[in-house]
């Protein structure tokens, strides 16, 4: 009887996992359809846990607003914090400003700063951090925690691979970064296990004009479009 009601289970669970595929593919068709007409964009990673008193809040915002006024729509995670205050500058310059929303247990809940049409819910964070690759030109990087490295070490990798084309990664706040990316130069490059030329895909900055400046002499005589 017990055997039963385990391969029951487990047919139930395998039936259940293929049925999940239809969800993911119907994330990626509305995905692709809603983003693909929005136009050249940067995405801001951040802690969501940033509040609206600290610097990082608002060098955040002088950051979207710069990055709005240069011609670039933002792209952030569409909660509090960090993605916040993105979405806030891209509205304060009457740029774009949208916001993929993934649903999470605590913290995560959309800010009223994403432009209404423009607002994405997403269950699976693989397809949403497809999204922020594939419509991304560059990505700005501020302090963060484990959901800020994800995206950043992926997007790293996916570059240094050639899965998808180069574009700017941007590190703001050396006071924060400094001491990790010391640590990849001083140990996981002199381990060998990553190449010289891999330390040349990011920046460390400190200033809403020098992400700005990246950004632009990184597209200098480049076409804008989709990365892949």
């Amino acid at each position: 009887m017990r055997k039963e009601q385990h391969h029951k289970g487990w047919n139930e669970m395998k039936t259940n996992d293929s049925w999940a595929i239809f969800k993911i593919m119907g994330e990626f068709v509305n995905g692709f359809e809603k983003m693909s007409v929005i136009g050249p964009c940067v995405s801001i990673f951040g802690s969501a846990r940033t509040k609206e008193n600290e610097a990082y809040y608002q060098l955040t915002i002088d950051i979207a607003k710069s990055v709005s006024e240069a011609g670039y729509g933002i792209i952030t995670g569409g909660g509090p914090g960090i993605m916040e205050a993105g979405n806030k500058g891209a509205h304060l310059a009457g740029g774009t400003s949208v916001g993929l929303n993934i649903d999470l247990p605590f913290e995560q809940h959309d800010n009223p700063y994403i432009d209404s049409d423009k607002s994405l819910d997403f269950d699976y964070f693989f397809v949403r951090k497809v999204m922020f690759v594939k419509y991304s030109q560059g990505f700005v990087v501020m302090p963060g925690g484990f959901g800020t490295l994800d995206e950043l070490f992926e997007a790293i990798t996916l570059i240094q691979t050639n899965k998808i084309a180069k574009f700017p990664i941007i590190l703001v706040g050396t006071k924060f970064w400094q001491g990790l990316w010391d640590w990849i130069k001083e140990t996981m490059l002199e381990a060998g296990n990553i190449s010289p030329k891999d330390l040349d895909l990011v920046k460390l900055v400190d200033t809403k004009e020098e992400v700005v400046e990246v950004i632009d002499a990184f597209y200098k005589g480049h076409i804008l479009s989709p990365n892949f």
